[in-house]
């Protein structure tokens, strides 16, 4: 799956992951690189997950449109609105039907910030220590957060914030 590819090759590049959603037609990521370029990074993923999938379903060709966009976030409350705006959008997308259901959606990162899933090198401290408290309690602002973010609708004033990639920093989404 690619939550497997994924998760495989945050711990090899040691990389980490804030927040993450895979949507029919495109996905999001909120990622540290650590080890590795970004663009290395990303064509490991996207190309190995390709092969992958074509093999699985005995297709050949591109899997994926065009090549990735990344964005340097280096503003802190630049960084909540993306975690949110990343895990609202299966909810924007009318994937679930409402925010009890992305609860628990397996193809987001926001089910495994509140406990409710998994996936090896998502950074959940690093998104909870924004919220302060013991974790439930850092749990319990969080979703209020996101709970606070489903009425907003598509955020275009987030696309093309920050940097575009290039002027190097160590997060990009």
């Amino acid at each position: 799956t690619f939550s497997s590819r994924l998760s495989e090759l945050l711990a090899k590049t040691q990389s980490e992951c804030f927040a993450w959603a895979l949507l029919p037609n495109h996905l999001h990521l909120l990622l540290r690189s650590n080890r590795v370029k970004l663009g290395v990074l990303m064509r490991r993923l996207l190309t190995g997950y390709a092969v992958r999938f074509n093999l699985r379903h005995s297709r050949a060709g591109h899997l994926f449109q065009n090549r990735y966009k990344s964005l340097v976030c280096e503003e802190e409350p630049y960084f909540l609105e993306l975690v949110r705006y990343i895990h609202l959008n299966p909810l924007r997308a009318g994937i679930v039907s409402t925010l009890e259901r992305l609860d628990t959606y397996p193809w987001s990162g926001h089910a495994v910030i509140l406990g409710n899933g998994h996936l090896d090198g998502q950074n959940v401290q690093e998104v909870l220590s924004r919220f302060e408290g013991p974790i439930p309690v850092a749990r319990r602002r969080y979703r209020a957060f996101l709970q606070g973010g489903v009425g907003q609708g598509r955020r275009d004033d987030l696309v093309g914030r920050g940097r575009p990639r290039g002027h190097e920093s160590s997060t990009g989404s």
